[in-house]
């Protein structure tokens, strides 16, 4: 972690020590890809520095993920364009595994990663890209796209969609001003 001292379990909260282990560390980049399997994501060692944000956040965290009303596909889709948006290689890499582990392609995903008039998805999924992209620039989605989100989306969706955009623009925003290290074995945004 180059902008934070580093990880100290004297600081965390008995939840932080319980949930990423006493004396466990950031992998970093250079690290064997083995050291990184079944480790906590940096992320999660940055929000510990926080000593009563940990918990709540992996609750929420938790709830989207997976008690969410949107499908797992959906989700990633809009994670992958708001790390885009947000040019963040933490949350980009990631979210690649979990968009390839809930039925994205790898050219789909690709996709994501290029200006929205070259995003090649299916009609739905572009209306998903562009409440991402609308929710970035302007904090809101127009009137256009929510209609044609109604159209395929229940109450309950529509008002994920906005948290999920959130919630991973957050992400981003704390791995970017942070400096997280992305975790060897993930990609890099193209």
């Amino acid at each position: 972690m180059t902008r934070l001292p580093a990880p100290d379990s004297a600081r965390w909260s008995d939840a932080a020590r319980r949930l990423l282990g006493e004396g466990s560390r950031p992998v970093q980049p250079d690290d064997d890809p083995a050291t990184a399997e079944g480790a906590p994501p940096n992320i999660l060692f940055t929000i510990a520095e926080h000593p009563s944000l940990l918990e709540p956040f992996l609750g929420f965290a938790a709830a989207l993920a997976t008690q969410g009303a949107l499908e797992r596909r959906d989700s990633e889709i809009l994670a992958l364009r708001a790390a885009w948006n947000c040019n963040s290689d933490f949350e980009w890499g990631h979210h690649v595994a979990y968009g390839l582990a809930h039925g994205l392609s790898e050219s789909e995903i690709e996709s994501l990663a290029r200006p929205f008039e070259q995003v090649d998805l299916d009609e739905r999924d572009r209306w998903l890209v562009k409440a991402a992209d609308e929710l970035h620039r302007d904090q809101t989605i127009g009137d256009d796209t929510w209609s044609a989100l109604a159209d395929e989306f229940d109450p309950a969706q529509l008002v994920e969609i906005p948290f999920v955009v959130g919630n991973y623009t957050m992400l981003s925003m704390v791995a970017n001003a942070t400096d997280v290290p992305l975790e060897p074995g993930y990609p890099r945004l193209p």
